[in-house]
């Protein structure tokens, strides 16, 4: 037992990016401290997540590659792509990450619990695996997302999610995706890239939601020229499975689709089903997420909840910044609220996404006017090569202050470029400062320094040309 008669000072429920870092840093400040995970440490991100979906879109983009070469002299053999060799690889390096994630954690001196964990009050933790409670002064869930499996979908049972497409044992010949978001598209060009005939269904009317429009028209348009068909105001009704294995997706509008396999793709929901939080008096929300403060408290005294768990931002980078803080507010005595704005995003899609920052149209409803930055090129890489895909470039600029408020890419290593762009955003840099930074030649990104009149304005929420 600890001082305070509890076994551990902090007991962190999932082993996810979010509560590694939380048990980590508090482990190595000297308390004691011990970690449950059900399955695998290093959580959606690094077992079924970010990393190995970022391993696929590399795979996939070596198609485009092998025929771009012949414009730079490159004479490419015959071909051949492998899927179960891919997993393989992907799996391997998986492992390699999960062994040091575990090594860090015991490192740092935290206890490893490989067991579901359970909430049986304010201090109690079961673990399932052996039916032992265990005590703790502080307990902090960490237990991540799940994908939503759409129970109410006749012949939902049929269909994948993001989970089961990195562990298919062949490349589905086709496949029909249902969803709009970011996890849909970046599948959706994942399977393309490497072979397969994709669908894309989407209820809305655009794909991305939430992402500036000229990147969604863009992307959408782009993803449609490579042969991804993409059907939108539209849904998926019924999955039926077919005598050859295949399977039948019915859509709302009356189009019937039969394909290798079908993929859910429509969000994600928090892992709070039968954690206890009600025994431990840990209130939810309408959407299940677990309740919090600024300061990432639950509404039990002693009990703090950070990453995809709440209902926040689901992203990685997220719940790491989210868990520094709550070491620094709970065992350092440093009260430290998570800073949520102007967090860069990016979509690895086919061409790649980034942004940070206001959208155009959040923008307008918040300044009075605006001067929007915007160009399209065709980046120096497809010269050669032909291909005609184009490069976007806009920057969102409060008028009145002159301060970049938003940043949007799309094109070849977008994501890259807008790293460096929200450091620019977050600094509250202005249009000035980009005005006065030398270009780098020949680059893309020189042209986010060089664009030095506007392409138009937004006043009152209204586009003004000129």
């Amino acid at each position: 037992m600890t001082s305070g008669g509890f076994d551990f000072d902090l007991l962190v429920i999932g082993g996810g990016s979010g509560g590694v870092r939380a048990a980590r840093r508090t482990a190595a400040l000297g308390h004691r401290v011990a970690i449950a995970e059900e399955y695998r440490f290093g959580g959606t991100c690094v077992i079924r997540g970010c990393v190995p979906k970022k391993l696929l879109v590399y795979a996939s983009q070596f198609g485009e590659q092998f025929e771009d070469a012949a414009g730079f002299g490159w004479t490419v053999g015959e071909s051949s792509f492998d899927w179960a060799q891919l997993i393989a690889n992907k799996d391997r390096e998986i492992d390699r990450l999960e062994q040091i994630y575990s090594r860090n954690l015991e490192s740092a001196g935290a206890e490893l619990l490989k067991s579901r964990a359970v909430l049986e009050s304010a201090h109690e933790v079961r673990l399932l695996e052996t039916d032992k409670v265990v005590t703790a002064e502080r307990i902090l869930l960490a237990a991540g997302g799940r994908a939503n499996p759409f129970a109410g979908l006749p012949g939902a049972e049929h269909c994948i999610t993001s989970n089961e497409a990195f562990h298919l044992k062949r490349l589905p010949g086709s496949i029909v995706i249902l969803g709009g978001g970011y996890i849909a598209v970046e599948f959706a060009n994942i399977f393309h890239g490497l072979g397969s005939d994709v669908t894309l269904v989407y209820r809305g009317k655009k794909i991305l939601g939430g992402f500036d429009d000229d990147l969604r028209d863009a992307l959408q348009e782009a993803m449609t020229k490579k042969g991804i068909r993409i059907l939108c105001e539209d849904t998926i009704v019924e999955v039926a499975g077919k005598a050859d294995g295949r399977f039948q997706a019915k859509l709302k509008g009356g189009a019937v689709l039969d394909a290798d396999e079908v993929m859910l793709a429509i969000g994600r929901q928090p892992n709070t089903l039968d954690l206890g939080c009600e025994k431990a008096g840990v209130e939810l929300d309408e959407k299940g997420a677990v309740k919090v403060d600024a300061f990432s408290k639950t509404t039990a005294d002693n009990i703090w909840a950070l990453g995809d768990i709440t209902n926040r931002i689901q992203l990685t980078p997220v719940a790491i910044h989210e868990a520094m803080c709550f070491v620094e507010t709970v065992f350092r005595d440093r009260p430290t609220q998570p800073d949520l704005e102007d967090i860069p995003t990016a979509v690895f899609s086919q061409p790649e996404i980034g942004t940070v920052g206001m959208t155009e149209a959040e923008a307008s409803k918040e300044f009075a006017e605006l001067e929007i930055y915007r160009t399209t090129f065709r980046p120096m890489r497809n010269t050669l090569s032909g291909r005609d895909e184009r490069t976007l470039m806009k920057l969102v600029v409060d008028a009145a202050s002159r301060r970049v408020v938003g940043a949007h890419i799309l094109g070849p290593d977008a994501g890259e470029v807008a790293q460096i762009l929200g450091v620019c955003v977050k600094g509250r840099l202005t249009k000035d400062v980009f005005d006065r930074t030398m270009a780098l030649h020949p680059t893309a990104a020189e042209e986010l320094v060089t664009m030095y009149e506007p392409s138009y304005r937004v006043r009152d929420g209204k586009r003004v040309d000129g």
